[in-house]
């Protein structure tokens, strides 16, 4: 009995296959022939990141070395236009296809701007949550913590901060402070030397932070948060301008 029901459900799924194979035949079959008619983009953007637009994704497209509008899907390298929308530097995620009403479809994920890098010498650019360094725009600016010193250029040079230790470093240290509601307020600049070793600037407090390597960054702005909570409301909020953190077990206030 077991053996019987065993084998019926083997053809139930063969049966099932088989017909799941005749549909999309069948939908491959009245595809053919289809003219693309219009573009249409669902811009998955639940970042904010006003960097590119729905308008923009429709120019790579159409500008990606293929007729779009009026050529049949069976001509159209969907493959090909994904890759071209995925070196766009703002962009995590491109999906294409294709509906029986002759629209071509874009499902497009933007990437989440996360940090600035202030340069000296050109524009800058954005650091995504992934570390891929992005351009930044004309149009809009992203309200994040700002990168600057010398140790930008190697940053922009590197072009994926994942790659190196200290940029994998630089990243953790920008996830914690915008993981945490207070250090996100709170630091409004984080300056790096040729080294790397950072300083950081407040938005509240005058104070310069000398956070030196960025190593041990949970413990640095705990000790942090001891000197604001603990040492200004008694020794007073502009007594100091300078607090050191770099080093274990100690906060140096001058």
């Amino acid at each position: 009995m077991k053996l019987k029901l065993a084998i019926r459900t083997e053809i139930k799924v063969v049966v099932a296959i088989f017909g799941l194979l005749a549909l999309i035949a069948f939908t491959d079959k009245k595809r053919e022939g289809i003219v693309c008619k219009d573009i249409a983009v669902r811009l998955e953007n639940e970042h904010e990141n006003h960097f590119v637009d729905e308008a923009d994704i429709v120019y790579r497209i159409e500008k990606s070395g293929q007729q779009i509008r009026g050529a049949s899907f069976d001509e159209i390298n969907l493959r090909l236009i994904e890759n071209k929308l995925r070196q766009e530097k703002h962009v995590r995620r491109a999906d294409l296809y294709t509906d029986l009403k002759g629209n071509l479809i874009a499902t497009v994920e933007l990437r989440r701007p996360i940090a600035r890098l202030v340069s000296e010498s050109g524009p800058g650019a954005y650091v995504s949550e992934e570390g891929i360094v992005m351009p930044v725009s004309e149009r809009y600016t992203s309200r994040v913590v700002l990168v600057s010193g010398a140790y930008v250029r190697t940053l922009l040079a590197k072009g994926d901060l994942s790659k190196f230790d200290e940029g994998k470093a630089l990243l953790e240290m920008i996830n914690f402070i915008n993981d945490d509601r207070f250090w996100r307020a709170q630091v409004a600049q984080i300056d790096l030397d040729e080294q790397g070793r950072a300083r950081i600037y407040p938005q509240v407090t005058s104070q310069v932070v000398e956070f030196g390597p960025m190593q041990n960054i949970e413990e640095k702005f705990n000790k942090l948060m001891v000197f604001y909570k603990d040492i200004l409301p008694q020794k007073g909020w502009t007594r100091y301008s300078r607090v050191n953190v770099e080093f274990q077990d100690q906060v140096i206030a001058e």
